[in-house]
């Protein structure tokens, strides 16, 4: 009887396809067809080993993909509908992120960047909300939480410009450009931290801008504004640098949006000429940055700094100045 079972393990081993069994089940496969030691034609050496490899091939690919959309980071994108914000989801959505689409009135256009971000691989919900209101930013994470379970990266990028001169400035015009910007930025990070506090992981990446650093005429309120996202971005990366969340911010200069095409095509090509490489910055150039400090595993020692997104520190040329006031 010893040399009978003696006799079966040898042939056991000496089959073309017991290695291949042994091989699929440690990688958690299941196996069809049974024992090598059974005539199935299937699996008889030479015949249908070809069919058996592909069938493995595909399985194998499939798993892969479920893993990696299993592990795709969760993104909260606000003001994604248009201009950078729009250029920045639809990048992570590109590098497979799971995108929340967040708008406060382009409905069909945040739609039309969700559908984007689904053609590219990834996936998209949108929602329809004011980052300055704190019950609109709850609805907006709690989305995100039960569509996918957790939020890994804030991008905020919503904001909004009421341009004119101090003297002329109304306090709503003031008030609605600090309540959006700034508030909306703080309610948002506050909001997403506490997720990110519990796994001890996260990024977030605050849009400010660079008359946030050199001010500006005729945007006391935008550059207040943006002074006050940079010297948050510092502080919350601070306080939470030991729990493992980095915070940057990036100041974009002049980049071709809704905002800069309001200063019409004469002003803008004279604006072009102040500007060393000669043309407007692109909502994808943007992007590009932000990908980087959003996913790349190089950028996950730096926290607390501004990135300057232009081509030399400039300031608005007089020639604009009219325009604003």
């Amino acid at each position: 009887m010893a040399t009978a079972a003696a006799a079966a393990a040898a042939a056991a081993v000496s089959s073309p396809a017991a290695p291949r069994a042994a091989a699929t089940a440690r990688r958690g496969f299941v196996t069809f067809g049974g024992g090598a030691s059974r005539s199935s034609p299937a699996l008889r050496p030479g015949r249908g080993l070809s069919g058996v490899r592909t069938h493995v091939a595909a399985v194998e690919q499939a798993v892969a993909k479920d893993a990696t959309k299993l592990d795709a980071p969760v993104v909260v994108v606000t003001g994604a509908s248009r201009g950078i914000g729009k250029a920045v989801a639809l990048a992570l959505g590109k590098a497979r992120c799971k995108v929340l689409v967040n708008y406060a009135r382009s409905s069909k256009e945040a739609e039309d960047v969700a559908k984007a971000i689904e053609a590219a691989g990834g996936e998209a919900i949108t929602f329809g909300g004011d980052v300055s209101k704190e019950a609109d930013v709850e609805s907006m994470m709690k989305a995100a939480l039960n569509k996918w379970g957790t939020i890994d990266v804030l991008v905020n990028n919503a904001g909004i410009t009421r341009d004119t001169l101090l003297m002329r400035m109304k306090k709503s015009q003031w008030q609605d450009v600090i309540d959006l910007n700034l508030t909306g930025v703080f309610l948002c990070t506050q909001a997403a931290t506490k997720i990110m506090m519990k796994k001890k992981k996260g990024r977030i990446i605050n849009m400010a801008s660079v008359v946030g650093l050199t001010g500006n005429v005729g945007q006391a309120n935008y550059s207040a504004a943006k002074s006050g996202v940079i010297g948050f971005t510092k502080t919350v990366a601070r306080e939470y640098a030991s729990r493992n969340v980095i915070v940057n911010a990036i100041a974009p200069g002049y980049i071709a949006s809704d905002m800069t095409a309001e200063l019409g095509e004469d002003l803008l090509s004279k604006l072009v000429t102040t500007i060393p490489l000669g043309r407007l910055g692109e909502p994808e150039e943007v992007a590009g940055l932000v990908e980087f400090l959003a996913l790349d595993p190089a950028a996950s020692y730096i926290t607390g700094q501004v990135h300057e997104c232009m081509t030399l520190r400039i300031h608005l040329p007089s020639f604009l100045q009219s325009f604003i006031s």
